[in-house]
């Protein structure tokens, strides 16, 4: 989605649509007070006479607005004022996209910078603005013979009261749209279906970025013969039942000025199929298990954020990919393993996978010497099993 920020009289804006902040229990904020002002109190009446509901996340579309500038109006909801918060903000920016993407128009304008929360500038502002028009756009129809029509909405323009903000509500919105993209790409690795979207799609998945990514970015991928040679029986362990091979895919991106700078590092799960194994998991809504590997996809979404905001530090991404399934070579309850540390370990429960790639990717890590490590990966069933 593209974006523009202005500083302009919110009356005079010419837009498709202009989507303003309300609260329900205090005085208009100053860019919304404007637009009372030039619309004879169009939106203080509507809030005084409980035609609009100024709830959080409640939203009303005016077709026309009378003195003002834009075709349309969006109220949008805050609730209290004194219970505005981030997530308060948040929603209301949601239902905001959401009304918005609805109309048929390609452009609107949005004036959010001018609410009030605690430690939080117009750039936080423009950049949850952005996030939140990206995944409001969303789509995944990849399977669908008859693909819903896309959204028109191609821009949003950001209104600001003060001049002085407009160059970090800029890289605020950059950053936003970035995120949001990335956001986009890890929900789409996420929803596609098992037969698709394996460990070596995974892998070829970060060879296709390191390929777009002028450099900044190179790839290395492990496939089962190294990871044998290397020692990581454990990750093997976990592909033994399945036919899909497994893979531990590294990607590094150096964008500090010092090369040598410790990098931090970050590590997801990737379980592209997960039955359990040899302790198999129930039939009902096996199907999602196609999630087991959100760790990674959440690894491959901040990659594609990375490139786009280009940040001065250096990052490594390790996905440490596998299918589990239940086969006469896969790994059985009471099975001894070795751990790339060097350690043993005694799987009781096959369906305790996670531990074992994210064991062995962790250890992997270590040879880079890391500033931090975060690991990602959807939770096990242990944790609500009491």
């Amino acid at each position: 989605m593209e974006f523009s920020v202005h500083t302009a009289n919110p009356a005079k804006a010419e837009t498709a649509c202009l989507a303003v902040p309300v609260f329900n229990d205090s005085e208009l904020l100053p860019a919304v007070a404007k637009l009372d002002d030039a619309s004879e109190r169009l939106i203080s009446q509507l809030v005084e006479s409980g035609d609009f509901d100024a709830a959080v996340g409640n939203t009303l579309m005016l077709p026309f607005a009378p003195g003002l500038g834009t075709e349309r109006l969006l109220l949008v909801g805050l609730g209290a004022r004194e219970k505005c918060k981030d997530a308060a903000f948040l929603k209301a920016l949601d239902a905001a996209a959401s009304a918005l993407i609805k109309l048929p128009i390609d452009e609107a304008c949005l004036a959010f910078t001018d609410v009030p929360l605690e430690d939080r500038d117009s750039a936080w502002k423009a950049r949850k603005v952005m996030e939140a028009g990206e995944r409001a756009l969303y789509r995944f129809d990849t399977f669908k013979s008859q693909p819903l029509p896309r959204a028109s909405l191609q821009r949003f323009t950001l209104l600001l009261s003060e001049s002085d903000e407009a160059e970090q509500a800029r890289e605020g919105a950059h950053i936003g749209v970035a995120v949001g993209q990335g956001i986009n790409a890890a929900r789409t690795l996420g929803n596609l279906p098992g037969n698709i979207c394996t460990p070596r799609y995974l892998a070829e998945q970060a060879e296709k970025l390191a390929a777009g990514s002028e450099g900044r970015l190179t790839t290395e991928i492990l496939d089962e013969d190294a990871l044998e040679t290397l020692g990581a029986h454990s990750l093997l362990s976990v592909g033994h039942g399945s036919r899909e091979p497994s893979r531990l895919i590294v990607m590094r991106y150096q964008g500090a000025e010092d090369t040598t700078e410790a990098p931090h590092v970050l590590v997801g799960k990737g379980i592209t199929f997960d039955t359990g194994g040899i302790s198999l998991k129930p039939g009902e809504a096996m199907d999602e298990m196609k999630f087991d590997m959100c760790g990674a996809a959440s690894v491959f979404g901040t990659v594609n954020a990375v490139l786009a905001i280009k940040p001065r530090l250096n990052l490594v991404f390790i996905v440490a990919a596998a299918e589990n399934m239940p086969d006469g070579a896969a790994t059985k309850p009471g099975d001894i393993i070795h751990t790339l540390k060097g350690l043993t370990v005694e799987v009781l429960n096959t369906d305790a996978e996670g531990r074992l790639v994210l064991c062995d990717a962790l250890t992997y890590a270590e040879r880079f010497e890391p500033a931090s490590v975060v690991d990602i990966a959807t939770l096990t069933g242990a944790c609500i099993i009491g």
